[in-house]
């Protein structure tokens, strides 16, 4: 039988925060204390979740981030990834340039305008990744480059016949 997961021994200036924290305006700071006075008065993590109305993983993780950290583990920490791999290392994101710069008749592919799927496609096809990436990826490898890309925009015309003398004489 698996040890029952419980709070380690508090201090005293830990069993102050928790009371503080019961009395904190941020509700997750709240719940966390709760989770941990039941936890240090021995309750199972499920009979904690069950009388907090939550799930029993979330009284364990709360737990086993009180043990490792303390009461640094009372407010809330950022959900963004700690560290970020680029899909395309620098000598990968240049060659992606270069295909984009490229028409997309060169790669295999009939003439029309690059798409961010196509684009992810052909990199594949081309060995600059080595599984399928989606169009953001791509989206986010030209931002980092900095390359700007916009669609081809269709410029207003007229049906008149003499809209481009018009137009001449309007703008100069």
């Amino acid at each position: 039988m698996k040890p029952r997961r419980v709070v380690r021994p508090l201090t005293d200036d830990e069993r102050a925060a928790l009371e503080a924290g019961l009395r904190s305006a941020d509700a997750f700071v709240l719940r966390r204390c709760q989770m941990l006075r039941a936890s240090a008065r021995h309750e199972p993590p499920l009979a904690i979740a069950r009388a907090l109305g939550g799930d029993d993983q979330t009284v364990r993780n709360a737990i086993h981030a009180f043990n490792a950290r303390g009461t640094a583990a009372l407010p809330k920490r950022s959900s963004r990834p700690q560290t970020i791999h680029p899909a395309f290392p620098a000598a990968q994101a240049e060659r992606r340039r270069d295909l984009l710069h490229r028409r997309s008749r060169d790669c295999g592919h009939p003439p029309r305008r690059w798409t961010l799927d196509l684009a992810a496609a052909v990199s594949v096809a081309e060995g600059l990744t080595a599984r399928r990436v989606s169009g953001e990826t791509i989206r986010a490898t030209r931002h980092r480059l900095g390359v700007r890309w916009q669609r081809a925009k269709q410029g207003i015309t007229s049906p008149d016949r003499r809209y481009a003398a018009k137009k001449v004489g309007a703008t100069g």
